[in-house]
């Protein structure tokens, strides 16, 4: 009998078609799913079963009259607690927030998935204002590894990767301000890709600005590309957001990567300390991507690392989420928080715009980088997970969680497309990812490279 945790959204709309099972069978299996991983990985803030067996419902009524009303139509989804959900608080990880309603709208991405009728099962774990590059809050504790539940899941969206992974629901809306769908899809062995800014809108307009992107995180990039056909329409609620998209993200994948000019680069020019297994595992997928036709080459991107940029901006950008907050609010806030709070406020405008152009230097360097290369490819981080709870791995040396993400915030600060396809594993058995960035506007290319290193078998879905 199928599993039908185990099944894609591409799978589940096939299934769908053809009679084989119902939206409602794939919803109670998810939430079955997911009320059984929630005491040992705590991926979930909220699940909502009733109201999410009653969408399937209606689904299925669709299919059965032949007539589905989307491209997801009765597909479980989940949503980053951070994306405004009609109907459901939205608490961002923190107990500052109160969860008093009307919640009576709809973030952008929410709504397209709402319209291709996707079945909402869950609200998923972010740290407080998704801040870091792990999960835990003061408001919903620790979210840990579905390979190793001694280890942190990756953040800020690490509900939502530990979600994917274990079957409770096949598609997952994240969010990346500097890595934050690539760091948990990374550690929990799924596919995540942050797109183009502006290619997925979001409202409201986040205080880390032009940083913060929303995007899929799926069992494999065919999952992702048919979600980013739906959510990457446009909004008018958003400003900044793209025109719509070329064409179909779904049919540029058999493009393959045969012909594609592929650079290598496993440390970023010698700054990145990257652990033998990772290393080891990531090479192997690079020379998977040389035999499936790609042109590869090894070598780096001329940059060095802007990590004080994007704190600067980083920074300013907490302290001014919590700007509202009163006196005995910022109290309740997780300490690592406060302590980047007190920072960004201490920044100058100039000090600011100095981030922004050293940030425009980056997005000149990259931009001429790709004129040679249709892809760069990296390690999506240079070690796997670590233990839960806590923001760097002891005994690193580290002060914040951008010690150990270098090779994902320089993507947010261009705005590049940049996905993380899960390549194999280090000798405890937890995953590794490899990171795939194109040119702006190229989230085609991210997707071909990827599904082509699903297709060799170089990746695998899940947990």
């Amino acid at each position: 009998m199928t599993d039908l945790t185990e099944l894609t959204a591409v799978q589940l709309v096939d299934g769908y078609r053809k009679g084989a099972f119902s939206p409602v069978e794939a919803t109670r299996a998810a939430l079955a799913r997911a009320e059984r991983i929630q005491p040992e990985v705590n991926a979930f803030v909220r699940l909502t079963g009733e109201e999410a067996l009653d969408q399937a419902a209606r689904a299925e009524e669709r299919w059965r009259r032949g007539e589905p009303g989307g491209l997801l139509d009765g597909v479980p989804v989940t949503v980053k607690d951070i994306l405004l959900t009609r109907g459901h608080p939205t608490l961002r990880g923190s107990r500052a927030v109160s969860p008093d309603g009307p919640w009576e709208e709809d973030a952008p991405s929410v709504a397209r998935l709402r319209e291709h009728g996707a079945v909402f099962v869950g609200k998923t774990t972010t740290p407080e204002y998704g801040w870091k590059g792990v999960t835990d809050s003061p408001l919903s504790g620790v979210t840990r590894n579905p390979h190793d539940p001694s280890r942190t899941a990756g953040g800020s969206s690490g509900g939502a990767a530990a979600a994917v992974a274990l079957g409770a629901g096949p598609l997952a809306l994240g969010t990346d301000g500097g890595g934050s769908v690539r760091i948990p899809a990374s550690f929990c062995g799924i596919f995540g890709l942050k797109p183009t800014y502006g290619r997925v809108p979001l409202y409201p307009a986040s205080a880390f600005g032009t940083l913060a992107h929303v995007g899929p995180m799926t069992r494999d990039a065919a999952d992702a590309a048919l979600m980013l056909d739906v959510i990457g329409a446009p909004d008018a609620r958003d400003w900044s957001a793209l025109g719509p998209a070329p064409g179909s993200y779904t049919e540029a994948l058999s493009g393959g990567v045969r012909g594609l000019r592929v650079a290598y680069s496993p440390t970023l020019g010698g700054q990145v300390a990257v652990r033998p297994a990772v290393a080891g595992a990531v090479r192997r997928a690079v020379e998977r991507l040389a035999e499936l036709g790609a042109y590869v080459t090894e070598t780096d991107p001329d940059f060095t690392d802007p990590v004080e940029a994007f704190h600067a901006l980083w920074f300013s950008g907490a302290a001014r989420v919590v700007q509202h907050l009163r006196a005995a609010q910022r109290e309740l806030l997780d300490p690592g928080l406060r302590e980047i709070v007190g920072a960004g406020a201490r920044y100058s405008a100039l000090q600011y715009l100095a981030a922004v152009d050293a940030r425009m230097e980056l997005g000149r360097r990259m931009g001429v980088f790709h004129q040679e290369y249709d892809l760069l490819v990296t390690p999506t981080l240079p070690i796997t997970a670590f233990e839960a709870g806590v923001e760097v791995p002891k005994g690193a040396g580290y002060r914040r969680w951008t010690g150990w993400t270098p090779f994902t915030y320089p993507f947010n600060l261009t705005q590049q497309p940049a996905g993380t396809v899960p390549v194999g594993s280090d000798g405890d058995g937890l995953p590794v990812g490899l990171q795939i960035v194109a040119a702006r506007h190229r989230d085609d290319l991210v997707l071909r490279a990827a599904h082509a290193l699903y297709g060799a078998g170089v990746a695998s879905a899940g947990a």
